[in-house]
């Protein structure tokens, strides 16, 4: 690893929500943040197209805790709203539904990554990487990160001496790693998985994954 590139940064919020895909209506977390979520943050706090972000690990510093609530959502995507029906679905009352979903509460994790430079980059990365330390330290985002659902907003802030991961095993199964984009009209956006374990409170995450999210 280029521990040049290395960065940093610890995040919280009261409620969290890392959706499992294979649950079609009712919304079940993922019991710890997915890498996908955590490049989301990362991105919302410092994105320019001349690096990609890595998720190395991600460190839970808190216990898991669950906690069920009803969420008012809509029946259908809306890409399948016939399109009248796009300019004022919020006023169709029989499309509102509340679904259940179960979420995680007090969660707080330190997400370690690291900047990759693409081939067309000019700048040096370390450039890149003070520039991400100083939006942390001054609390800086393109726009607000959230854990999973854009209503769980995110706070963050630079890690501290004491925040270290809980002494927690657990076997999580298969985890969504993140998405493999379409880069032409023919292709399918493809999701990629892995098998995500939690060792001292630690999930590290396989770098190779990346290589196939990133090949053109």
């Amino acid at each position: 690893m280029d521990r040049d590139s290395t960065v940093a940064v610890k995040v919280w919020s009261d409620f969290a929500l890392f959706t499992r895909p294979e649950m079609k209506v009712e919304r079940v977390s993922y019991p710890v943040m997915t890498p996908s979520a955590a490049r989301g943050v990362l991105e919302a706090i410092f994105w320019q197209p001349e690096f990609a972000w890595r998720v190395r690990e991600i460190h839970i510093l808190k216990p898991i805790r669950w906690f069920s609530i009803l969420r008012n959502e809509v029946a259908r995507r809306v890409a399948k709203f016939p399109a009248p029906l796009l300019e004022d679905y919020a006023d169709a009352p029989d499309l509102r539904t509340q679904r259940h979903a179960v979420i995680l509460r007090d969660v707080a994790y330190v997400i370690i990554a690291t900047m990759h430079l693409r081939p067309h980059a000019t700048d040096p990365l370390a450039k890149y990487r003070a520039i991400f330390r100083r939006r942390v330290a001054r609390g800086q985002c393109f726009q607000r990160p959230y854990m999973g659902c854009r209503e769980f907003a995110v706070q963050f802030g630079p890690p501290r001496a004491q925040d270290r991961p809980i002494p927690t095993h657990l076997e999580l199964g298969t985890m969504l790693f993140d998405m493999r984009f379409a880069r032409r009209p023919e292709e399918d956006t493809v999701p990629l998985f892995f098998q995500a374990v939690v060792r001292e409170g630690v999930v590290r995450v396989p770098q190779n994954l990346y290589q196939r999210t990133e090949a053109s």
